[in-house]
This record gives structure tokens, C-alpha cells and sequence, in this order.
């Protein structure tokens, strides 16, 4: 069994990330990038998979610059056995990226696609959703455990109300969330052995999918300073704080 795993190269979680002058963007000029959170947990549920001896390949698959191989690579330390990147220098929107991954998908035939359930950097939350659309296969958002049994899949979900057991039939598209597992850092070693694992790079234009943008960013704008807190002498001076000033009871 075959498990594409997309990446996204993000700005790393550590880092406060700071708006351009003229608010068109953020601003990336000397900022650590990183592997995007989530895609981290989807890859170590990939290769979890793999030592289970349920997966026989699991495949990295990014879209953006050539600097997005270090993402790739990254991935192939945790565990994966080979990298793809899509290769464009244009921004690529969520339902783009799905475009591009669905001709992988074409090309590789893998059983499942595990991906990240968002991105920290715009945080759509429409990829795997899309691509599972355009694949037209069943999809499980917001997965918090993973099971194979046979030629179904049962994944649990986290929902508003608690959570909901899915069984689907593969190949199948998931979407990971936070509490699905604890991506296990990548040990020299490994990070050594990834430097030597196959990279594949595909043009975006060589796949003949429409990629052109079609949102357009207006604005981006910093929260609004929070102000800072007031210290109160006893419960009643609090009680009639909020009553009179905050007007909330």
C-alpha cells in the first residue's frame, strides 16, 4: 500500500511573524521556515503505518520554490522513502494545490493521501476537503486516530460535539489534527540518509492544471493591541467593575 503524504513549507511556528510596511504580506525576508505542523503529524502517521508493516511506500509531495526541497527532506528524515515537488514560482492558492496533487495522485496511485488538516500560515482548511473532491473519493477531516482494516479505513474525528467514527473504503483522503500523534523528531542519522533518498521535480505547467490565482489578498494588518489588565482590591471592587465598567453582569 502507497500513502502520499502532502508538506507545506511555512513559517516556522516559533517564530513571530512581523507585516510588510505597505500591509500587502508578511514579511519572510531572513525568517526560519519549517514544515507545517500538521503535515508533520500526517507524515508520522504515514510512517507509523510503515512500521506497522501496513504501508509499503509512504511519498512527499510539496508544491512552491526549489527551497521547498529542504521540506522534502525533512519529511524523508522523519521516515518517508522518496520526495516530489511541484515546482512554481507563482503563489498557489488551496484549490490549485489540490489540482496539482490529484495529477500525482494520477501518477502515483497511492491508497490514501494523509495531509495536515490546515496550514499555520493561512489557515484555509480547504485542501484536503478540495481534493478529495476532485479525486472524488471519501474523506475523513480532523482525524484524531487511524485504523486499517482490510481495504477500509476507520478513523476517528474530533467534532464539536465529541467525537465521530467513519469507515470508508480506500482509497480515501484524511485530514490530520492535532491529537492524532507525536511527530517524533529526526536524528542525524536519518538526516544524513535523507540527503540520499530520490527527489523527484515536476514542473507545475508540465502537469496542465490552471494554477492562476483567484483570490486577491487586500489587506494584512496586525491584531489590535490588547490592553493591559487593572488590578482590583477585593471581589466587590471586581464585582462593580464589571457591572458598571464592563457592563457584562
Amino acid at each position: 500500500m502507497k500513502v502520499l503524504v502532502p508538506v507545506k513549507r511555512v513559517v516556522d511556528y516559533n517564530v513571530k511573524v512581523r507585516v510588510k510596511a505597505d500591509e500587502t504580506d508578511v514579511d519572510l525576508a531572513n525568517v526560519k521556515m519549517s514544515m507545517n505542523p500538521f503535515d508533520e503529524i500526517a507524515v508520522e502517521e504515514a510512517v507509523r503505518l510503515k512500521e506497522k508493516g501496513i504501508v509499503t511506500e509512504v511519498v512527499a509531495v510539496t508544491c512552491g520554490l526549489a527551497a521547498c526541497q529542504d521540506t522534502l527532506r525533512s519529511a524523508m528524515a522523519m521516515g518517508a522513502d522518496r520526495g516530489i515537488l511541484i515546482e512554481s514560482s507563482i503563489e498557489l492558492q488551496p484549490l490549485a494545490v489540490a489540482k496539482l496533487l490529484k495529477s500525482i495522485c494520477e501518477m502515483e496511485a497511492p491508497s490514501m493521501v494523509i495531509c495536515g488538516k490546515q496550514a499555520i500560515d493561512d489557515d484555509s482548511n480547504q485542501t484536503g476537503q478540495m481534493l478529495a473532491a476532485l479525486l472524488d473519493w471519501p474523506q475523513a477531516t480532523f482525524a484524531s486516530k487511524v485504523e486499517l482494516a482490510g481495504d477500509k479505513i476507520i478513523v476517528t474525528r474530533e467534532i464539536d460535539g465529541g467525537l465521530e467514527t467513519l469507515s470508508m473504503a480506500l482509497p480515501a483522503v484524511v485530514t490530520t489534527d492535532l491529537r492524532l500523534n507525536e511527530p517524533r523528531y529526526a536524528t542525524l542519522p536519518n538526516i544524513m540518509k535523507a540527503k540520499k533518498k530520490p527527489l523527484d521535480t515536476i514542473a507545475a505547467e508540465s502537469l496542465g492544471v490552471d494554477t492562476a490565482p483567484r483570490l486577491k489578498t487586500i489587506k494584512v494588518s496586525e491584531p489590535p493591541r490588547r490592553a493591559g489588565g487593572v488590578k482590583v482590591a477585593d471581589v466587590a471592587d471586581l464585582l462593580n467593575k464589571l457591572r458598571n465598567e464592563a457592563k457584562v453582569i
